[in-house]
């Protein structure tokens, strides 16, 4: 039997000169918060449930959302939903057919990271 002559090749170029887009990371992160919106609305559906339960079911419960892995989940859903409104108002103005140059779709996608962080700043604070 012939032996085979291994060829050593470098890796595809793609991954050595890659860098992710700021218009691919929004999108991952409007369905990402899509999904994650889900988790609070199930913990507050929880929530209430146990209120018409019982009390002692409901100091179980509340006591879940006050601990630290509890006001975690509740501020990450908060931040979702300021992601997912801000990205949705972006896409509104998409399909208006502003903003898709390259640049500004960019900055969009920025813009909708930075004041989500803000907004979910404020709304922890001051409300």
């Amino acid at each position: 039997m012939a032996e085979t002559k291994r060829v050593v090749r470098p890796l595809s170029p793609h991954l050595q000169i890659y860098r992710p887009q700021m218009t691919a990371i929004s999108s991952i992160l409007t369905r990402i918060t899509g999904n994650g919106m889900i988790v609070g609305a199930i913990l507050m559906v929880w929530w209430l449930l146990a209120a018409a339960t019982s009390p002692g079911y409901f100091a179980f419960v509340d006591g879940l959302l006050h601990s630290w892995i509890g006001k975690i989940i509740l501020t990450g859903s908060l931040w979702a939903v300021w992601y997912h409104y801000l990205a949705g108002l972006r896409h509104l103005w998409f399909d208006a057919g502003r903003g898709l140059e390259i640049a500004t779709a960019e900055k969009l996608g920025w813009a909708c990271v930075i004041g989500s962080v803000v907004l979910t700043i404020l709304t922890f604070f001051f409300i």
